[in-house]
């Protein structure tokens, strides 16, 4: 399994990140492998990690957005009503 590069890590989707990781782990534990490769692995793992977590925090920062947006959308509307 070949390191990736940034931009394969860009291209990424967060399961097929996740799913590449479960992999890697499961590999590792596994054993048998020389430490070379197990060194590999783990690097690659690491970049995995990586890849997923930035891929929540878009996902939690687009949540959040969205979650404020609907929340001043709903105060706006409530402004407007109580006025009258």
């Amino acid at each position: 399994m070949a390191a990736g590069t940034g931009t394969d890590e860009a291209a990424l989707g967060y399961e097929e990140a996740r799913d590449e990781l479960i992999e890697v782990v499961r590999r590792l534990e596994a054993g048998g492998t020389s430490l070379e490769e197990s060194l590999a692995l783990w690097e690659r793992g690491e970049e995995l990690a990586k890849v997923c977590r930035r891929r929540l925090e878009g996902a939690r920062a687009r949540l959040d957005a969205s979650l404020a947006a609907e929340r001043a959308a709903e105060e706006a509307d409530g402004d407007g009503d109580g006025d009258e």
